[in-house]
C-alpha cells in the first residue's frame, strides 16, 4: 500500500500534511478564539481524567528544562550568562563576603 503521506502527482490528491494545513486555515477563518479555549478546556480536561501528578510533574520538569536550556543557547550567543549562572555567581559571591566580614 502506499504512504498516505507522500504526494502523488499522477493522480491529483492532495498529500495528508496539505490537507490537514488546508483544513486548519478553513477552521481558523470559520471559528473565533472563544472556539479554541472551548476545545483547549476540553482537551484539558481529558487530559487530566486520564493522568495524574506524576504525569505534570514529568511535562513541567522536561519543559522547563528546555526552557533553560533554551534561554542559555540564547545567552550564550551574545555573550550574556544565563539568569541561573549570574544567580549562582552572585549567592558565591555573598557567601564570600558574609565569610570575609
Amino acid at each position: 500500500m502506499a504512504d498516505k503521506r507522500q504526494n502523488n502527482n499522477d493522480n491529483g490528491k492532495m498529500t495528508v500534511e496539505e490537507a490537514g494545513r488546508k483544513g486548519g486555515e478553513a477552521t481558523a477563518k470559520s471559528h473565533d478564539k472563544e472556539f479554541y479555549e472551548e476545545i483547549g478546556r476540553k482537551g484539558g480536561e481529558a487530559t487530566s481524567k486520564n493522568h495524574d501528578r506524576e504525569f505534570y510533574e514529568e511535562i513541567g520538569q522536561k519543559g522547563g528544562e528546555a526552557r533553560a536550556n533554551q534561554r542559555d543557547d540564547d545567552n550564550n550567543r551574545d555573550g550574556k550568562m544565563s539568569k541561573a549562572e549570574a544567580g549562582r555567581k552572585g549567592g558565591e559571591a555573598r557567601a564570600r563576603q558574609r565569610d570575609n566580614d
